[in-house]
């Protein structure tokens, strides 16, 4: 069976023809011009959703490191902040060293308790430092209104005590105001001594410490002295459980006093009657030890003897204050070492999938070249084909 095709037929077969490869080409030009194989998901659907979801995947990526970013920017704020308090402090103890000297009159006291003063308040500040956005750096979990509040009975943490976790992609943006201001032991940080009030001697006391911590009881005790001829001795009550540790000791100036798996120093002469009590160490918080202190270094009819303990007191607790605030500035540290763990991990995924999206709908640009001058060409003998094969048309005989 023969097949005949008319001019109209061929007309629009070769025109049809042309169209898609002329389409072919564009299309290719576009790829080229873009440098990508995959412009829409009908080129490859299969690549287009890889690339779509490194694409989606990337993005996730650089909110995260923004939000890191952030976090990273406020512990380094705190950090600074901390170093900064350390500094106060030290400051700090050398006041109350000085203060501390027998040779210091009630006026030369007062006037270092000013100084006592202005740089409490400057630690107060330090503790309410806020980051760019407002946000206090020591809120722990968080905190409805101001974070540290100066009230008549002494100073209030209304944050939520505690710090966030560190996760994969993140750090924790808030330190513990409470674990970093609030949280300083008392005495020596096992057990306290104090004087009773009515003690009308010169005894003053060194903080004490432990000998042996698996005897310790816990308890409190009372040492009261009595002075009979001109004898001094003490005796130990355990005043927790109303028992007798010890009765008619003789005391020595600077000689320690031992019992139950610790001891302390007593120095002067004391009254018939004084007495000393010792209690185990409770928490207080940085500010209520620095008031105490001033108010001690306030007193103007103070003995020395007061001031002596007074100072000895107020040494031990701001050491161990500033212990703590050192301690939080290593945690803030650690915290800034593990973000820049996160910030290298980060990158390392973000390039990751910056490949994973380029193997999917990147055009290799040498084979892409290629293939254009291929179908360039292709392009081009068709168009000269068409112009010969139009001319055979039988209508050019027929003028």
């Amino acid at each position: 069976m023969n097949m005949r095709m008319g001019s109209a037929n061929l007309f629009d077969n070769t025109l049809e023809k042309l169209s898609s490869r002329q389409a072919g080409l564009a299309d290719l030009q576009e790829k080229l011009s873009a440098g990508k194989r995959v412009l829409h998901a009908s080129d490859d659907p299969t690549g287009a959703a890889q690339a779509e979801r490194a694409l989606t995947r990337s993005t996730r990526v650089q909110t995260e490191q923004r939000a890191l970013g952030l976090q990273r920017n406020a512990v380094a704020n705190a950090e600074s902040t901390l170093g900064d308090a350390t500094a106060t402090l030290q400051t700090l103890r050398d006041l109350v060293v000085s203060a501390g000297n027998p040779a210091m009159s009630a006026t030369n006291r007062s006037s270092i308790a000013q100084q006592i003063t202005g740089l409490r308040d400057q630690l107060f500040g330090y503790a309410n430092k806020q980051d760019s956005n407002g946000i206090p750096l020591f809120g722990g979990l968080g905190s409805t209104g101001a974070l540290f509040t100066d009230a008549a009975s002494g100073v209030v943490f209304n944050g939520i005590a505690g710090q966030r976790a560190s996760t994969a992609v993140s750090i924790p943006s808030l330190m513990d105001g409470q674990a970093v201001w609030m949280d300083v032991p008392t005495g020596n940080g096992v057990f306290t001594v104090g004087l009773n009030g009515v003690n009308t001697g010169t005894t003053s006391t060194d903080v004490g410490q432990v000998l042996n911590p698996a005897a310790l009881t816990g308890h409190n005790y009372s040492v009261s002295f009595q002075v009979v001829a001109g004898v001094t001795t003490y005796s130990v009550t355990d005043t927790t459980s109303a028992t007798n540790v010890a009765t008619a000791q003789p005391y020595v100036d600077g000689k320690a006093i031992a019992f139950d798996g610790l001891s302390f120093t007593a120095h002067g002469v004391p009254a018939n009657g004084d007495s000393v009590q010792l209690a185990p160490s409770s928490r207080t918080d940085l500010f209520n030890i620095l008031d105490n202190t001033i108010n001690s270094l306030n007193n103007a009819t103070a003995p020395g003897h007061l001031i002596t303990q007074a100072t000895t007191l107020a040494l031990t607790q701001i050491d161990s204050g500033m212990s703590r605030i050192q301690s939080a500035r290593g945690v803030a540290g650690d915290l800034l070492n593990r973000a820049d763990t996160i910030d290298n991990n980060q990158q390392n995924k973000t390039q990751q999938l910056a490949a994973d999206r380029s193997r999917a709908e990147d055009m290799d640009m040498v084979q892409g070249i290629s293939d254009f001058q291929s179908q360039q060409t292709g392009y081009d003998a068709a168009l000269k084909t068409y112009a010969q094969v139009q001319r055979l048309s039988l209508f050019n005989y027929l003028s």
